[in-house]
């Protein structure tokens, strides 16, 4: 008699999703049988801000996620998970199927995490699903094609991400040949990165056009937008730079989460409160180690994340991971150059960036490879 087959979703297809569906024979051994939800093509994060300033068309940063499913023989149905019903073991996905498993994983990237007025605001720009800010590049482009100028850009978010978009803004008005006029606006002194780099920082997008500003934007008006202390300022397109959470099925599972609305998971990845449930990447972080939501993390907890799906299947012990304390992270400045962090220390040149190039391009080339994607010229 055949052994009966673990049914395990992988819901997203995030970094640490990808490894698995190239890992699907050795699950398929053990007795797992994987199933991918998620939409047909991944926007790889360590690109965006290269697509954003114009340095590479938008098809150098998207996968062809069907494609690569199929080549390792993954059964892939394309939507996204709507809800989840942890008792009856069964996920109700968007395009109104219902999906039984024994066990998922999810993987799910993150989103913005807009303040108030603000989320609800269709006009604004959030940085997150990155497909939003692809469509930002356009309507950046077609501004300056029209008006001859660049548009009046407030971005609001001072940490890594709200800088790296503004230098990559910067960018783009520079290779459509105007000045940038942009704002940055942050609540209080940055502090996520060695103050001498953070003031060499500041002083490169400076002489590039970007404005920094201190306080909150509270609303947006036609041509402005209005900060907590009254001060309005010049905005055509506000960007959205404000924090990052989990998308909104995460927080609906009704399990513990963090502080900033991340599922929170044990060292095997298996939520805190239910044992059937895997979370790795963005939507998730490690009870009592936290780390900022960052691919590398989905990277080096994914060869964890095979083993323990296998563990469920056939009774081996669990694989525990641990985040590292220290981690590299290259922000594309734009204007081909990168500014490089790892704990204390830092670089800011073109060195970084042909770094990060080399490592982003690199991974993607390579599961383009496997998976037969041919890019067109």
């Amino acid at each position: 008699m055949s052994r009966a087959r673990l049914r395990i979703v992988l819901a997203g297809a995030g970094h640490a999703h990808l490894h698995v569906l190239q890992r699907a024979d050795e699950l398929r051994a053990v007795g797992v049988e994987p199933i991918l939800v998620s939409p047909a093509t991944f926007d790889y994060s360590g690109l965006a801000t290269a697509v954003l300033s114009g340095a590479l068309p938008p098809a150098r940063a998207r996968l062809d996620v069907a494609a690569l499913a199929a080549r390792f023989g993954v059964p892939h149905v394309p939507a996204e998970v709507a809800a989840v019903d942890l008792s009856a073991r069964r996920l109700r996905l968007s395009d109104g199927q219902d999906l039984a498993y024994d066990a998922v994983s999810f993987n799910v990237g993150s989103i913005t995490d807009a303040p108030g007025k603000l989320g609800g605001d269709g006009g604004a720009w959030p940085v997150k699903p990155l497909a939003r800010l692809f469509a930002l590049r356009a309507q950046v482009e077609t501004y300056i094609r029209e008006q001859g100028e660049s548009p009046a850009i407030v971005v609001t978010g001072g940490g890594p991400t709200g800088f790296e978009v503004a230098a990559a803004l910067a960018g783009l008005s520079e290779r459509n040949g105007v000045r940038p006029d942009l704002r940055l606006v942050h609540r209080s002194a940055p502090d996520w990165a060695p103050p001498r780099a953070l003031t060499r920082l500041a002083i490169t997008l400076a002489r590039r056009g970007v404005t920094k500003e201190e306080g909150e934007v509270v609303s947006r008006e036609p041509g402005r937008c209005v900060l907590a202390d009254g001060r309005a300022l010049p905005c055509d397109l506000l960007v959205l730079a404000t924090g990052l959470t989990a998308p909104p099925v995460i927080a609906a599972l009704g399990l513990p989460l963090s502080e900033d609305g991340r599922l929170e998971v044990g060292p095997d990845l298996r939520t805190m409160g239910d044992p059937a449930v895997f979370a790795v990447g963005d939507c998730a972080v490690i009870a009592g180690a936290p780390r900022p939501a960052a691919g590398v993390f989905g990277v080096r907890a994914a060869p964890a994340l095979v083993h323990n799906l296998g563990a469920l299947a056939n009774g081996s012990e669990m694989r525990p991971y641990a985040p590292q304390s220290r981690w590299l992270s290259i922000l594309d400045l734009g204007d081909g150059t990168g500014l490089a962090l790892r704990g204390g220390l830092w670089s800011q040149g073109r060195g970084a960036l042909a770094l990060k190039r080399w490592i982003d391009l690199g991974f993607l080339d390579g599961l383009r490879a496997a998976s037969g994607e041919v890019l067109e010229d």
